[in-house]
């Protein structure tokens, strides 16, 4: 029987992942039954308690390597602000999906699932497809990171990557770099400051640095310049107190030509000794030359879908994803972003990815995956 993408992006959306803590198990367990059933070499790895990534694999055994498609079923938390619907029940309404996880990216993992088993005997010859579903995409790709160290993908021929970009072919985004810069000082009595080392001014002083900070780099054509945030700074436990510790969390954005090692050696040096620099997500920038002629024939094949001409200026994501982890694991093959949800959808209250979208992204899946096992 043909699975449904729709009916699946409704289980998948039932499925509570929200990570932290995550608890990818049991959805990643459905999906490994739907794809067996279909005819797929299927494999679980289990990396944590309730956790765990998916590897399927269909045909490939005449030595071209295989399409490989993926996407994460983890999503972010709830928020604050409470839904007009249930986030767990995949409920539609006028058109729309409803759920947490709907847009990133549960519908389109349901379309590429949909795409192969629908088309399993048509997929076994030359090269194959593949499919690598991973656990923990939302706090820094740490599924896509345990399946790189273990050694278990193989190569891949192209890559696609069914994060949100409304079905638009994207080719690349920048990468992400998280440090947490530490200042420690001595604790005092707030009324005898000079008898400690106060961390807020030490942090006060690094900030600074920071507002002025240049990468000294030149800017990619399309993805642009890099950037930096500084999202956070804690200090101290109370008011009448010296803090002695100081954290002040940072976010980068990377391109192709700024090695992350390059970013940590400049804030060593131009920071000092003063301050110390943890790495909490390090994802490098993901670009594939659109002229490509896979690439091409994915963008053609995406407009003919929609019904409308993307333009001569190739399109980039401001967001990051497992390729940053997978495309170098795979030996890195030219990667398309192409995924049935909207990107301003993401991790919003009332999240939801349009029907229609989920429909054009799984005849899109099943052309690509055609074409190449032709």
């Amino acid at each position: 029987m043909p699975i449904d993408p729709i009916a699946l992006s409704r289980e998948l959306i039932a499925f509570n992942t929200v990570n932290p803590p995550g608890r990818e198990l049991a959805c990643i367990a459905h999906l490994e039954r739907l794809l067996a059933d279909a005819g797929l070499k299927t494999a679980i790895q289990n990396f944590a308690p309730e956790r765990a990534n998916l590897v399927a694999r269909l045909g490939g055994d005449d030595g071209k390597p295989p399409l490989c498609f993926t996407g994460h079923v983890d999503t972010v938390p709830l928020g604050n602000a409470p839904w007009r619907v249930d986030p767990f029940a995949g409920e539609i309404i006028d058109g729309k999906l409803y759920g947490r996880g709907s847009t990133d990216m549960k519908c389109g993992v349901a379309a590429f699932v949909a795409a192969v088993c629908n088309n399993a005997a048509q997929l076994r010859g030359n090269g194959g497809v593949m499919l690598a579903i991973t656990a923990g995409e939302e706090i820094g790709c740490e599924g896509a990171f345990e399946m790189a160290r273990a050694g278990i993908l193989g190569r891949a021929g192209a890559l696609v990557v069914a994060e949100p970009t409304s079905n638009v072919a994207v080719v690349g985004h920048k990468g992400a770099l998280w440090l947490k810069l530490i200042a420690r000082g001595v604790t005092a009595h707030g009324s005898m400051p000079h008898l400690g080392v106060n961390a807020a001014y030490k942090a006060a002083h690094a900030i600074t640095l920071l507002e002025s900070f240049e990468f000294n780099v030149a800017s990619h054509p399309h993805l642009g310049a890099p950037t930096l945030n500084v999202g956070t700074v804690h200090a101290g436990l109370n008011t009448n107190s010296v803090p002695d510790r100081a954290e002040i969390g940072l976010d980068i954005r990377s391109i192709p030509a700024l090695p992350h090692d390059r970013i940590r050696e400049r804030f060593a040096a131009e920071l000092g000794d003063d301050i110390e620099i943890e790495t909490l997500v390090d994802v490098g920038a993901v670009w594939t030359d659109p002229a490509t002629p896979w690439i091409r024939h994915v963008v053609r094949t995406a407009e003919e879908a929609l019904g409308e001409n993307f333009g001569e200026a190739p399109r980039t994501a401001p967001y990051f994803t497992d390729a940053s982890v997978l495309t170098p694991a795979l030996g890195n093959p030219p990667t398309i972003i192409l995924g049935p949800g909207e990107a301003g959808k993401a991790h919003q209250t009332d999240e939801y990815c349009e029907v229609a979208r989920i429909h054009q992204a799984t005849a899109i899946y099943a052309r690509l995956a055609a074409d190449w096992t032709a």
